[in-house]
């Protein structure tokens, strides 16, 4: 069992008070946005074996089987496939879409043959690899993910009754649902500049008149926040794009599961994120950062979809577990909710971290090893390491998070 010495990116999305406050410190002067948990090059964990600090991609790469298995550098090669965060939304997060495999290894391999330097402001693809990902929450955690059906945004945009939106009601109206999406989509990435300001400025005026006509909890959430978006980014085509996107609400313990091609973009809350090894990222609004239209619409899945909240299931061959089902194999994400019951047997048959997130979390070895985890506190279990028991300190309630891989 290593103990993991994490690394809190600061950007400027971030909260200021949701990850010091898991961690039961001060907030400091910037953002915290992500604490980074893994093996990524970017921020890679700190592990101590005894002779002194290291990382957790070199403790890897110096013996990819004796850390990950066989099984798992066979199907992924000798790194860690995933990366695991606690992720902490003060304000919106772009409007993105990753790629699939196929997409991010002919971008990638174009980028690299056209000579475009990885760290150019116009690099699309970082690497060749995709990065579907799942947000668990911790506390309310909204956004939006994947179209909504035309007929539900028409309803929406027709009770705004913003004059500039007509073209875009016009579409939705009128075309099949592949290319109303797609023309919807164009019609807001491209729109000029002395456009973009007015009509940006007009929506949030009407999404807010409308919320405080509105009689639906729900219903007003989802209003502010759209408006909120015109708040941040005034100058910005992301909120007209987040309007044809599914509104979300995650309650605490529920996730949401992002594959290639789904148009998304988180808003506020905290939650615990695990994703394939990536930073693939297209993005459609609320950023400064470079927007590519054309290779975005060629990555987009223009199809109206359910935005698909997923709960836990209990695992039947492991006690205590309960699963977030995921169609990919790069990550497994699970959670045991710990108390008065006693241990539960965490399996160690693959590479995992696991991280507290409520209460403390004592784990303890077939050696006799222990290791006490606080909230935001974490560990990494190499594939095949003795088998481990999890159990709440003292019997009060405690949540525990498992990442690994499906295999």
């Amino acid at each position: 069992m290593d103990r993991l010495e994490n690394t809190v990116r600061p950007y400027a999305w971030g909260s200021r008070t949701a990850i010091p406050a898991l961690l039961g410190v001060e907030p400091g002067d910037e953002p915290q946005a992500e604490l980074w948990m893994g093996a990524h090059p970017g921020a890679p964990s700190g592990v101590d074996r005894g002779a002194g600090a290291c990382s957790l991609d070199q403790v890897i790469a110096a013996d990819p089987v004796s850390e990950l298995g066989t099984a798992v550098v066979e199907r992924f090669g000798p790194a860690l496939p995933f990366l695991f965060k606690v992720l902490a939304a003060g304000e919106p997060l772009s409007v993105q879409v990753h790629p699939d495999l196929a997409q991010a290894r002919a971008g990638f391999a174009a980028e690299e043959a056209a000579g475009v330097p990885l760290d150019a402001r116009h690099r699309n693809y970082k690497d060749a690899n995709h990065k579907p990902e799942m947000l668990c929450a911790l506390d309310e955690f909204t956004g939006v993910c994947g179209f909504r059906a035309p007929a539900g945004t028409v309803a929406l945009l027709e009770r705004l009754g913003v004059p500039g939106l007509s073209p875009v009601l016009d579409v939705l109206r009128a075309k099949p649902e592949t290319e109303a999406l797609r023309e919807a989509l164009t019609w807001a990435l491209t729109l000029d500049a002395e456009t973009v300001v007015p009509l940006v400025a007009a929506t949030r005026d009407a999404l807010l008149h409308l919320a405080e006509e509105s009689s639906e909890p729900d219903e007003v959430v989802m209003l502010r926040d759209y408006a909120a978006l015109a708040d941040h980014y005034p100058a910005d085509p992301g909120l007209l794009s987040a309007l044809l996107l599914n509104h979300v609400v995650l309650r605490p313990g529920e996730a949401v599961y992002l594959g290639a091609g789904v148009p998304h973009a988180y808003f506020r809350g905290l939650g615990v994120e695990l994703m394939a090894n990536s930073d693939n990222v297209l993005r459609a609004g609320l950023t400064p950062k470079h927007i590519d239209v054309p290779e975005l619409l060629r990555v987009v899945e223009f199809e109206a979809t359910d935005p698909g909240v997923v709960r836990p299931q209990s695992v039947a061959e492991h006690p205590g577990e309960e699963l977030y089902p995921a169609p990919i194999d790069e990550f497994r994400l699970s959670r045991y909710r710990l108390g008065a019951e006693g241990g539960r047997p965490l399996p160690t048959d693959t590479p995992q971290i696991v991280v507290c997130t409520e209460g403390r979390v004592s784990l303890t070895d077939a050696t006799g090893e222990q290791l006490t985890l606080a909230p935001g506190q974490s560990c990494f279990l190499a594939a095949g390491s003795p088998a481990v028991t999890a159990e709440a300190e003292d019997g009060n309630p405690a949540t525990l998070f498992r990442a690994t891989v499906a295999l």
